[in-house]
């Protein structure tokens, strides 16, 4: 089915997969914008890189830590999400009084 029919064509559609099977299947879809590759290793990330050929926009997400980002980056993927950034920040108890 076209997904742009339920979408409308503002909307950008990414559809996250955790499988290089999974890929393969989404790949037949029409109307993907972009495709986010969840947890994947580095030797995966590249072969869907691969595979997508550029007619999506691939974003890596899952265990993406400050010594597994150069690894992700040089597999090719256009977006890297790190979530280790907002999950390991300190909170800051602020209270602001105001008599």
């Amino acid at each position: 089915s076209d997904l742009r029919a339920y979408a409308g064509h503002m909307v950008k559609i990414e559809v996250e997969v955790d499988t290089l099977k999974q890929l393969e299947e989404l790949l037949t879809l029409d109307g993907v914008d972009a495709v986010l590759l969840d947890n994947m290793t580095p030797a995966d990330l590249k072969k869907a890189v691969a595979m997508v050929a550029g007619k999506l926009t691939t974003e890596a997400s899952g265990n993406i830590k400050p010594e597994t980002i150069r690894a992700v980056a040089e597999t090719g993927v256009d977006i890297i999400s790190a979530g280790y950034i907002t999950h390991s920040a300190k909170r800051w108890d602020i209270g602001l009084d105001i008599a």
